[in-house]
């Protein structure tokens, strides 16, 4: 259900948008058409003024295209899309970035305008009479506002330091501010102040269990479970490397103190039995893309509602992304070859997250090379309703865009539990654990025991966290955050002119796979893993798949290719935005 949205939509904006939703940053503006007293009037109103700020995470300049699937790459697992640098969508994945572009500017004024509706709940909703002198009901609900305002102003800020570490910052209404001009706020301030934000969030928000008694329980809205799952991703990377104004990768001196809050936060996620994993990692993903089923599991702790197939309000997962049907889609968001064959034989995660078709207006599947992989949780093909059939051109399916998975929590609480220990405990190990044998469920015997060393446990959590998250907008920021990404991109690099050459250990794959024509499902003829039969078997088509002009063409040689160490990985400000503000210094390199 999309009931966040369509309150939003049904009431907030009945309301003459009592809030503003500001063009520029720089430009915000207060509370217009009905003051605050009416606004933050009744526990109806602030629950639209809150809705308000869910809003500022969708559409094609939030997590519906721009986030979610131009800035998180190039990385080791997947590529943006390709092709020569064209000064816009390219250049991000390409590592080409300059100020001028297009791409980033309205994203960046997006997440500052989030950050001004939630400064407006969060002066004004516990000022309310309501919010201490309510029922109990009311106030409940109303703390629980008060929260997930806290928190989602904490999710803005995070993505605005992911992609251009200082920011400028303010904690109250832009009405309440004496000059719009800021300079640079230190990252480390900003990650202190949301920690602690998070830390009151989640006492005033309720767990999955609880939302019953306050409403509708399938609302899609943030609980308690999402802010301390967040609150430990946010600690992790403010613990983290990152990139800072002199052009070093430094992190905190007292990093540690970091990783212990995720480990805390982790592991009263995992005793609070509220989540746990959906024991078919398909079924996760295919469940969420066609009926969006409310997931019993509770896995996807965070996500951004989408509905209404309009730009401010919608996503174009299965369409950006994703295979082709009837020719429609763009699939231009690519996992890497290195990466489907980094995968054992028998993860059942590669053949979710991964998908080598098109599919035609028939329904029949069309295989692809190698070369043209397609991004695999996404899939337009999985959505059964028949209005979103190949006739049909629509570019939004209201596909919502996971934050947090409980997944997540498990690997991020055995990576804490590893560095305050200075190796794995057996709770780490059995949180590592617990994601391989889902992963592996009937092959028990591939699971593997996890090395009992540091450095070892940790790079078993590089490679785990690398094929659990493929595709999730995750991997290009944890590289940044372990100091890897510029080592990573290299290694790849490498691994691709290697599998280009026929080179150890890829010097036994085939040139084409063969599969089933005429088939809905598909059905591979011969094995990833060996040279292909020299006759075609009958009633099955081929496809080239692994040859060196396909590994050197201009789908690949330009895989992160402007890539530049103590540079790029930050964005830099967009340019309208430096030229606005005297104060504002742009980033290092740029």
């Amino acid at each position: 259900m999309k009931v966040y949205h369509r309150l939003y939509i049904a009431g907030f904006l009945l309301m003459g948008i009592a809030l503003s939703s500001c063009k520029h940053y720089l430009d915000l503006q207060p509370i217009s058409s009905f003051g605050p007293e009416t606004v933050f009037g009744t526990v109806e109103n602030a629950r639209m003024a809150v809705l308000g700020v869910y809003q500022e995470l969708a559409g094609d300049q939030g997590y519906g295209i721009r986030i979610s699937m131009y800035f998180p790459y190039d990385d080791d697992t997947y590529m943006g899309a390709s092709g020569d640098g064209d000064g816009d969508r390219r250049d991000i994945a390409r590592y080409n970035l300059t100020p001028g572009n297009l791409q980033i500017e309205r994203p960046f004024e997006q997440l500052y305008a989030g950050i001004e509706r939630a400064n407006q709940c969060i002066k004004y909703i516990p000022q309310m009479d309501l919010y201490r002198n309510g029922t109990p009901q009311q106030q409940a609900e109303l703390r629980r506002l008060y929260g997930e305002a806290l928190t989602l102003r904490a999710q803005f800020y995070f993505q605005l330091m992911l992609n251009w570490g200082d920011v400028p910052a303010h904690w109250v209404p832009s009405a309440d501010v004496q000059n719009l001009f800021e300079a640079k706020t230190s990252r480390d301030s900003i990650y202190d102040h949301i920690l602690n934000d998070l830390q009151l969030a989640e006492t005033l928000v309720p767990w999955r269990s609880e939302i019953s008694s306050l409403g509708d329980p399938n609302d899609e809205r943030i609980t308690k479970g999402a802010v301390k799952g967040l609150r430990a991703r946010i600690a992790l990377f403010a613990g983290g490397y990152s990139l800072r104004q002199d052009g070093s990768m430094q992190r905190r001196s007292d990093y540690l103190k970091y990783y212990q809050i995720a480990d805390t936060e982790c592991l009263a996620i995992i005793n609070s039995g509220q989540h746990s994993l959906d024991p078919s990692f398909q079924d996760l993903w295919q469940n969420q893309v066609d009926a969006h089923r409310i997931d019993p599991y509770g896995e996807i702790m965070f996500q951004v509602a989408m509905s209404g197939g309009t730009g401010a309000t919608d996503s174009k997962l299965g369409y950006y992304n994703g295979p082709r049907l009837g020719g429609k889609g763009n699939s231009s968001v690519y996992p890497l070859p290195t990466y489907f064959y980094s995968f054992d034989s028998l993860d059942s995660r590669r053949d979710v997250t991964i998908a080598p078709y098109w599919v035609n207006a028939d329904y029949t599947i069309q295989a692809q090379s190698i070369s043209t992989l397609c991004d695999g949780k996404f899939r337009r093909d999985w959505i059964t309703n028949p209005s979103f059939g190949p006739t049909n051109n629509a570019q939004y399916f209201g596909i919502n865009w996971p934050i947090l998975r409980y997944a997540d929590v498990l690997l991020m609480f055995a990576e804490a539990e590893n560095e305050i220990n200075n190796g794995p405990t057996p709770a780490a190990i059995n949180a590592f654990l617990q994601v391989r044998k889902r992963a592996f469920a009937g092959n028990p015997s591939r699971v593997g025991t996890p090395p009992a060393d540091k450095q070892g446990f940790f790079n078993a959590i590089v490679n785990e966290r690398a094929w659990e998250f493929g595709g999730e907008g995750i991997r290009k920021y944890d590289l940044i955050r372990w100091n890897l990404l510029g080592t990573m991109l290299n290694n790849t690099k490498a691994a691709l002119q290697a599998m280009a050459n026929g080179q150890p250990p890829y010097n036994n794959l085939p040139s084409k796979m063969y599969y089933k024509l005429n088939s809905t499902t598909l059905i591979w003829g011969n094995s990833f893993y060996q040279p292909a039969p020299a006759t075609t078997p009958s009633g099955y088509g081929s496809v080239n798949w692994v040859s060196s002009s396909m590994l050197t063409s201009n789908s690949l040689n330009k895989y992160a290719e402007g890539f530049t160490a103590g540079k790029t990985e930050l964005f830099p400000f967009p340019q309208a935005i430096i030229s606005a503000n005297p104060n504002l210094v742009q980033n290092p390199g740029y």
